[in-house]
């Protein structure tokens, strides 16, 4: 059998590019017979048959779906809302009556503002490349301006708002949350702003964030807003921190200050608390032993107006027995010697006189 390749082209006697009628006819013919060469045994019903077998394996393969653990899939049929699908494998109608469409409930996402992390799938993560500097440049409450740099971490909380009540959730919330930074960045100065009131704008931020979004119906849970980098502008910055530093160096003079004076002033007042103690021991000393003092000459009183003698002779031999033992020489004499020997005593320390 040969094919229509092998023919010669038929002639064309009309000289104008068309063929007779007879020729159409046949031309047409030997087309068909060309065809009904690489079908399958010529069946158009087997063609039929695997038609339709693609087509119902097409449709099972569409039909069968799997949700994430961390995902819902919401369901609609002819595009209105069926069902919200839990996560596992799941069947839908196939040739798009059902469409199943998966969103991430339980996963924490985020929109950055200002700069870019690599890598970000979502493409309302990051900032536009025409919009990204843009969206940093504010002007604070004392009319400076300031490059802010900042991060909103949120939830899915309500997947059928998020997916019909609001047409684009996630570029809304980057205009939200664009307009309410701006908003609380406005009513602070540009010190305020970089120094000491980060805390205070990301809590306010936080709270008119979700206001809005709670308003608008976006069904989102904005669980953190995170300051990042804040700067001067570009042209002013090398003075700004020029300034930090003279700031910062006048805390540290400060803190040292306080320093030194923790570390004097303290001990200066244990050491005059510890005086005004000795003292106070001294005064108790003294007025003890002078009330100690008196009682006894007071005793001894008592007792010398009773027997003047004895009270004379024991406060004579309690005095000697207090004395003499301090005296290292003693020379005893009675009363009725003439004459006294001088006595050298060798074995007196060198230096002592006997």
């Amino acid at each position: 059998m040969s094919s229509s390749n092998d023919n010669p082209p038929p002639e064309d006697p009309l000289g104008n590019g068309e063929l007779p009628p007879a020729s159409v006819g046949e031309n047409i013919k030997k087309r068909a017979r060309t065809i009904k060469q690489f079908l399958p045994h010529g069946d158009l019903r087997s063609i039929a048959g695997l038609v339709f077998f693609i087509i119902v394996a097409m449709s099972f393969w569409q039909a069968v779906y799997t949700v994430p653990s961390d995902s819902v899939a919401v369901v609609q049929r002819f595009g209105k809302f069926h069902l919200v699908i839990q996560p596992g494998l799941h069947f839908k109608l196939p040739l798009g009556v059902d469409t199943a469409t998966v969103v991430p409930v339980k996963r924490q996402l985020k929109q950055e503002f200002g700069f870019t992390t690599p890598g970000a799938n979502d493409p309302y993560q990051r900032s536009a490349e025409h919009n990204g500097e843009l969206e940093t440049q504010m002007v604070t409450g004392d009319l400076n301006a300031a490059l802010v740099e900042w991060v909103v971490q949120y939830r899915i909380a309500e997947p059928i708002k998020f997916l019909f009540e609001v047409r684009s959730p996630s570029a809304t919330l980057r205009d939200v949350s664009e307009s309410v930074m701006r908003e609380v960045v406005g009513d602070r100065t540009v010190d305020e702003v970089i120094t000491i009131g980060r805390q205070e704008i990301e809590s306010e931020a936080l709270v008119k964030m979700q206001i809005l979004a709670t308003k608008y119906a976006m069904g989102i849970n904005i669980d953190q807003v995170q300051l990042k980098n804040i700067n001067p502008p570009r042209p002013v910055q090398e003075s700004f921190n020029e300034v930090n530093q003279a700031q910062q160096e006048k805390e540290k003079l400060i803190n040292e200050a306080r320093r030194d004076y923790n570390k004097v002033i303290p001990l200066a007042e244990g050491e005059k608390d510890q005086r005004i103690r000795e003292a106070d021991g001294y005064r108790l000393k003294r007025i003890n032993e002078a009330e100690g003092d008196a009682a006894r000459f007071n005793a001894l009183l008592s007792q010398y107006s009773k027997a003047p003698e004895v009270t004379r002779r024991r406060i004579y031999i309690e005095t000697m027995q207090t004395i003499l033992p301090q005296i290292h020489s003693k020379i005893i004499i009675d009363e009725h010697t003439r004459s006294i020997l001088p006595f050298l005593d060798l074995k007196a320390n060198q230096g002592e006189q006997p």
